[in-house]
Formats: C-alpha cells, sequence, structure tokens
C-alpha cells in the first residue's frame, strides 16, 4: 500500500491541528515530523512538546524523524510524547544499533534514515530489524527543495533487498516530491511518500491530497 505522509514543516504552525485533521480527512495515513535541532541540520524546529501535543490533536500515526546530533540522549522524551514511528539518521553521533532495540522495547516501530550522500548499502545489515527505512531525497534541513535525481538509485538497491529477502520493511523517501514525480518516485520503489509543500503549501489540502493520489494512480511496489 502506497502511504502519503504530509510533513508539518510546510503547515501552518498556528492552526497544526487544524492542517494536520484536513490532511488526516483527505485520505493521509501517517503525520511526517521533522524535529531539527540546528546542529545535524542548519534550522531548527521543534521537540518532544510539540509532539506530545499532536499526540492528543490526532489519531494518525506520528512519523517522528530526528535530524538531531543525540538521538540517543532524546530519544525516550520522543517515545513517552507519543511518537508511533521514530527515525534516527545513520550519520549521526550518538547513533547505534541500541536505539532500534530501545524503540522496539517500548513498543514503537523504529526506522533509519540516510542523507544523499550516503551508500544504501549501509542499511542493508539493519532492514531485518527494521520497520522503515528512509531515503533522504533532498539534503536534510529545509522543506521546499528540488528532488536530487542521484538518489533513485539508491531507493532501488532497498527496495530489491527488501523484496529479495521478504523483509517486512516500508521505504519512505522526504524531500522533493510532488503530484508531477510521485509517480515515479513509487516506481523507484518508495512506498511511504513524505510531502510537504506539496500539500500544506497549495492552499487547498484536499485538492493538494488528491493530485498527488492522481499521480500515483494504480500503482504499487
Amino acid at each position: 500500500m502506497i502511504k502519503i505522509a504530509p510533513s508539518i514543516l510546510s503547515a501552518d504552525f498556528a492552526n497544526l491541528q487544524r492542517d494536520i485533521s484536513a490532511a488526516g480527512e483527505a485520505g493521509a495515513p501517517y503525520v511526517h515530523v521533522d524535529v531539527m535541532d540546528g546542529h545535524f541540520v542548519p534550522n531548527i524546529t521543534i521537540g518532544a512538546p510539540v509532539v506530545k501535543s499532536l499526540r492528543k490533536a490526532t489519531d494518525l500515526v506520528l512519523d517522528v524523524h530526528l535530524m538531531i546530533d543525540r538521538p540517543d540522549k532524546y530519544l525516550d522524551d520522543f517515545l513517552e510524547a507519543g511518537s508511533d514511528i521514530i527515525t534516527v539518521h545513520y550519520e549521526s553521533p550518538g547513533y547505534s544499533e541500541t536505539l532500534i532495540d530501545k524503540i522496539h522495547a517500548a513498543g514503537k516501530r523504529a526506522s533509519v534514515s540516510i542523507k544523499p550522500k550516503t551508500p544504501a548499502e549501509v542499511l542493508f545489515p539493519l532492514l531485518p530489524k527494521l520497520d522503515m527505512v528512509l531515503v533522504m531525497t533532498v539534503e536534510p534541513g529545509f522543506g521546499g527543495q528540488s528532488f536530487i535525481e542521484s538518489t533513485i538509485p539508491k531507493i532501488r538497491a532497498l527496495r530489491a533487498e527488501i523484496k529479495k529477502n521478504g523483509y517486512d520493511c516500508e521505504l519512505e523517501i522526504d524531500g522533493g516530491v510532488d503530484a508531477s514525480n510521485i509517480g515515479a518516485c513509487v516506481e523507484y520503489g518508495a512506498n511511504v511518500i513524505v510531502a510537504g509543500s506539496a500539500v500544506f503549501g497549495k492552499g487547498d489540502i484536499a485538492k493538494a491530497m488528491a493530485a498527488l493520489k492522481e499521480g500515483i494512480g494504480d500503482r504499487d511496489v
């Protein structure tokens, strides 16, 4: 099943509940929450208190993406805040496989992300124990960037490895996806598509979601 995960990075922060509700009503099963610390990436967004508030405001899956230097230091906060999926970066200081075990021990889904220049193969040994992998298709830190074409072989390689071994692992991509290229992204092998400005930057959230769904068509991974 192909899932669209609208990123609140492009939503109206004064009306997050309204925008998330609109996306959910339009068929989004996940809400993508970008957490940035100004160190691992050159931007600052939100922390665990906002995730806790979002948990009270929606029943949608909270897909929390930790773009931070020390996920080991702050993981408990985000687990307790109500995250459903937590993604940590392979390249992040403080990352280790023990974080995956800790996320699972808390009854949550675990994901690991890689930046555009990190080879897909670093994730292959982790696939048996992950619920999702995330390929960044832009350099992390800012919304509204263009899709980096050189990430396509990594998406394809990860999909092939997941399929070959029958792993129960979703493949998410984040960055530069809109109605014009979402169909191709699914063809490459992604089944969870993060879309920020393509959903919340269009004015009419329901219409924007419909355009993305039309771009997907009847494709499957």
